[in-house]
C-alpha cells in the first residue's frame, strides 16, 4: 500500500484528530510529534529520523476575529515558521507527499461568489485576518515552487469553515461554531434571557463538519496530483444569524439573540466553488443539523473545561 507511514503534523488539533480517526482502519502507520514545530532544528531532525511517506500539515496557529485582530504578529510568524520548517525539512530528506492546509479566509475580502481557486490573490484581503492569510498564501506558493523545481507532490487544499469534536472553545479566541455553541449552551443552563452574537449576523458562511474534511483529505491524497490548490466545502451557505438559530434549536435554547454591531463582521460572504473536488467524485456526507447534533453530544460528554484553552 502506498503512503503507509503517515505523519499528522498537528495531531492534537481538531483536524488532526479527525484524520487520525479516519485512518484508524486503513492499515497505516500513524506518526505523531510533540515538539514545537517552530523550532527548525528539531523539526528537521525529526523528519530525517522518521521520514514519513505522506504528511498532513494540520499544525497552525488559528483563531477567530478577536485572536487575529489582537495577535497579528504571532499569526504570521508562527504559521510561516511551522510551514517553512515542515515543507523544506521534508524536501531535504526526499519526502515527496504533503497535504498543506490553507483556508477559505485567504481569498480576497470582496471575492466573486462562489470563490474559485483561480481567484486567489486577485484582490485585497480581509484586514482582520490578513497576517494569517498572507502566511497561508506563502505556504501555497512554497508548495507550488517545490513542485515545479523539484518535482514534489505538495498539494494545497482550501477548507471552508469547520466545526466538530476537539474544537477550541476559548471565549475570545475561538471560531464562530465553537463560540456560539458554548455561549448558547451556557445561556441555557443558566436561564439567560439572551445571547450576544458578535457582528450583524448578516455574513454568509459555509460550515462543514470536520469528519467530512478528514475524509476529503484522504480522498485527495489518493486522487489528486495537480499543482493548483483545491477547495473543500459543502457548496452551501447560511447566514451567521440563521446558523446561531440552528444551534439554538439543537441545544433547545428559547431565549433571544442580540447582535453586537460594534464588533466586526469579517468578509460578507465566503462560499467556495467546490466543482473541482465534486468532479473528482467527492462530496460531503454530513448535513449541518446532523453535524451540529453530533458536535453538541460530544461537547456535553467532555469534562467541565469543555476544551477551553
Amino acid at each position: 500500500m502506498a503512503n503507509k507511514r503517515i505523519w499528522i503534523a498537528g495531531h492534537n488539533g481538531m483536524v488532526g484528530r479527525a484524520i487520525d480517526h479516519r485512518l484508524k482502519n486503513d492499515n497505516r502507520e500513524i506518526l505523531t510529534s510533540d515538539f514545537d514545530l517552530r523550532d527548525q532544528s528539531k523539526t528537521y531532525q525529526w523528519i530525517k529520523d522518521n521520514k514519513p511517506d505522506l504528511v498532513f500539515m494540520t499544525a497552525a496557529k488559528v483563531g477567530g476575529i478577536h485572536a487575529n485582530n489582537n495577535y497579528p504578529a504571532d499569526f504570521i510568524f508562527d504559521n510561516l515558521s511551522i510551514q517553512n520548517n515542515i515543507i523544506h525539512g521534508c524536501h531535504l530528506v526526499d519526502v515527496n507527499n504533503i497535504i498543506f492546509l490553507g483556508s477559505s479566509c485567504i481569498y480576497p475580502k470582496h471575492c466573486a461568489q462562489p470563490m474559485n481557486e483561480n481567484d486567489l490573490m486577485s484582490g485585497v484581503l480581509e484586514p482582520t485576518n490578513a497576517p494569517y492569510a498572507m502566511a497561508k498564501l506563502a505556504g501555497i506558493e512554497m508548495c507550488q515552487s517545490y513542485n515545479r523545481q523539484y518535482g514534489r507532490n505538495y498539494i494545497s487544499v482550501l477548507p471552508t469553515n469547520l466545526y466538530g469534536s476537539y474544537d477550541n472553545f476559548h471565549p475570545q479566541n475561538s471560531h464562530v461554531p465553537a463560540a456560539l455553541l458554548h455561549r448558547i449552551h451556557d445561556a441555557k443552563i443558566n436561564n439567560g434571557p439572551n445571547v450576544t452574537i458578535w457582528g450583524s449576523g448578516a455574513p454568509m458562511r459555509d460550515f462543514m463538519y470536520v469528519d467530512d474534511l478528514a475524509d476529503a483529505l484522504v480522498f485527495i491524497s489518493q486522487n489528486y496530483k495537480d499543482n493548483d490548490p483545491i477547495n473543500i466545502g459543502t457548496g452551501e451557505e447560511i447566514s451567521i444569524a440563521d446558523f446561531a438559530k440552528t444551534i439554538c434549536s439543537v441545544i433547545g435554547y428559547e431565549g433571544s439573540l442580540v447582535f453586537d454591531t460594534s464588533q466586526p463582521d469579517g468578509a460578507p460572504r465566503k462560499l467556495l466553488d467546490c466543482s473541482k473536488i465534486h468532479n473528482l467524485g467527492w462530496k460531503h456526507k454530513i448535513e449541518l443539523e446532523d453535524g451540529l447534533n453530533d458536535f453538541y453530544k460530544w461537547y456535553q460528554s467532555t469534562d467541565t473545561l469543555k476544551g477551553i484553552k
